[in-house]
């Protein structure tokens, strides 16, 4: 209820374009804006359900010892990775992602799919196994269209678990 309070807040402040605060202060510029500057007017709702990558990248619940969380996905995934991401990148840098909205299809699964591989070896009934994950985003590399509809396919099972 809380969090409800403070987004009707927040979207007020945005809709009115923070009038209040120059009628506040008597019409004066407040933090370096003058009465008629408007803020953003776009709110970002993030999943975080205990399957998603947000949730494993937050460090809430330890990640399965079978994949530490410095581990690098072309270690993980196969050495077909290393044409579409750097080789240092990291399980947890793969979900800590956020070039994923409006990004690329790769940024897409590569955050999803670390996510799902954690799921498959941690929550017993995901829908995935662990080396099916991997076969499936190893096939899913070969364009920008397959890596769309394999990580949409991983946030799916990835938000409908628990």
């Amino acid at each position: 209820m809380g969090m409800l309070v403070l987004c009707l807040v927040a979207c007020s402040l945005l809709v009115d374009g923070g009038s209040g605060a120059a009628a506040a202060s008597g019409g004066k510029e407040v933090h370096g804006r003058t009465p008629d500057m408007r803020m953003p007017g776009y709110l970002y709702i993030r999943t975080t359900g205990r399957c998603t990558p947000q949730f494993w990248s937050s460090g809430r619940e330890p990640w399965p010892n079978t994949v530490p969380h410095d581990s690098s996905v072309s270690k993980v995934f196969g050495s077909r990775l290393l044409e579409r991401y750097e080789p240092g990148l990291t399980l947890l840098e793969a979900t800590q992602r956020t070039d994923d909205i409006g990004g690329s299809a790769f940024s897409k699964l590569v955050k999803q799919s670390s996510a799902a591989l954690l799921n498959a070896y941690s929550r017993p009934g995901f829908p995935y196994s662990a080396w099916e994950i991997k076969s499936l985003v190893l096939e899913a590399l070969v364009s920008e269209s397959s890596a769309a509809s394999q990580a949409e396919q991983f946030k799916q099972a990835n938000e409908a678990c628990n």
